[in-house]
């Protein structure tokens, strides 16, 4: 066992039992135990007290005697983790309703009979490697809600989860694997930041999975098989980078167009898996165009509305923070970087920064605006950098005489702007379009 291994194991002991994972400390404590260093090096590594650190192992020991049913303390700790021999090829080992990952001749709570038929039903394989460790998760219950029932009731075969960055995509679903990794035998977590070829990444899929040879000319067969036999959630991340910039929205590169035919298949293919999508933007295949007939699902996350979002952030003068909460459409990220301004130029006094009457967009904010601004095509750049011009929603006929664009383009780019969550459409007299305040603003000192 290596130190990753412990620490994803301890992560999932510690959730198991309290419903949070590991913070920084206790990381660093475990990872100090198991390398064999004292309480004290531990504490002076991590800028604690001794008797901080000894208290968290303290702690910790206890979660993991209850959990494992072992008698476990800070002397013992690598020698029974190595016995138990944690692996990535599990046995079931089920624990206060909790499933655990181990491969052991150990078997807690359950006799030999038992394992052996466990071993034969169901094999648990759970590779969450590139998935986010969540430490905060706030105001989300109806969307968690959703998610679970289109998963877990539904049997959803294809779920997008869709948003601009930074509005909590990748938070929401990783919450939903924390909480219902029990009902998934297979669950893989997979970022295309890191890994765009699906050759490679279905690949790795089997490979993970099957102790048996892949065969080469056979690999989407072989993961079908794999989607029918067993229950699988798959979690494609930043789905966005199989598209090519500066087209319109959902273009794929040449290279990924076999993502295409991929999602496609997994919506008209009987099985019995998920597969969610994590993007900035949409694309064809995540449209339903016939709910009873094809299994697909889309979840488009706006900003949050609780107070609670501020929290732990050291903002002052809570009765104006929704007030700040709204000028930055609830959008974590952008929260959390005008937080940081606040305590560093305004002494954390949100009713201070408010004065100041305006969307004031910081470097981080615009650095995001710049990539995603790059990523549209020179008529949404077109159609953006007009609609911001005003401070009331446009009309298409007043962007046609604005602009030199065919009906045609001018309709494109609208929808195109509209699946990157940068446009709304607003009803009246006549039918408006408005962008997003931040990105209005953000164009606005690109003039």
């Amino acid at each position: 066992m290596n130190v990753k291994e412990v620490l994803q194991f301890a992560d999932e002991l510690v959730f198991a039992q309290t419903g949070k994972h590991l913070d920084d400390i206790q990381e660093t404590v475990i990872k100090g135990v198991w390398q064999g260093h004292t309480y004290e090096k531990i504490a002076n590594q991590c800028n604690r007290s001794e008797s901080h650190v000894r208290d968290i192992g303290y702690k910790l020991w206890q979660i993991f005697s209850e959990q494992l049913d072992q008698d476990i303390n800070k002397r013992n700790f690598r020698s029974t983790l190595s016995r138990l021999q944690v692996t990535s090829s599990p046995i079931i080992i089920q624990n206060n309703t909790h499933n655990f990952n181990f491969c052991s001749s150990y078997q807690p709570n359950s006799n030999s009979n038992n394992c052996t038929e466990n071993i034969q039903s169901t094999r648990l394989y759970h590779d969450l490697t590139l998935a986010p460790k969540i430490t905060h998760f706030y105001n989300r219950t109806t969307e968690l809600q959703t998610l679970s029932d289109w998963l877990t009731n539904q049997n959803t075969r294809l779920i997008s989860v869709l948003g601009l960055s930074g509005i909590g995509k990748t938070t929401l679903v990783k919450q939903f694997v924390d909480l219902n990794l029990q009902q998934f035998d297979i669950v893989i977590w997979k970022s295309l930041k890191l890994s765009q070829s699906l050759d490679r990444i279905i690949t790795e899929i089997l490979m993970t999975v099957n102790t048996e040879s892949i065969e080469t000319d056979n690999k989407l067969t072989q993961l079908f098989n794999l989607l029918r036999q067993q229950k699988s959630l798959i979690i494609l991340d930043d789905v966005q980078e199989l598209f090519t910039k500066g087209q319109f929205a959902g273009q794929y590169q040449t290279e990924y167009k076999d993502y295409k035919t991929f999602f496609t298949m997994m919506i008209e293919i009987e099985h019995q898996s998920s597969l969610i999508l994590i993007s900035q933007e949409q694309c064809q295949e995540m449209l339903c165009l016939d709910e009873d007939l094809y299994p697909v699902k889309c979840l488009e996350l706006e900003g949050i509305e609780n107070i609670k979002i501020l929290t732990n952030l050291g903002l002052n003068d809570e009765e104006s923070w929704l007030k700040l909460i709204d000028l930055y459409e609830g959008n974590p990220i952008y929260l959390k970087d005008i937080a940081s301004l606040i305590r560093t130029i305004f002494a954390g006094k949100v009713s201070e920064f408010l004065r100041e009457d305006t969307l004031l967009v910081t470097e981080e904010i615009k650095f995001r605006f710049n990539q995603l601004f790059e990523r549209l095509s020179p008529i949404e750049q077109q159609i953006a950098v007009e609609v911001s011009k005003s401070s009331q929603p446009v009309s298409r006929e007043d962007l046609r005489q604005s602009l030199s664009l065919s009906s045609m383009d001018l309709i494109n780019g609208l929808q195109s702007l509209s699946k990157r969550y940068l446009l709304k459409t607003t009803e009246g007299d006549k039918i408006g379009f408005k962008l997003s305040p931040i990105f209005q603003e953000y164009l606005r000192t690109l003039a």
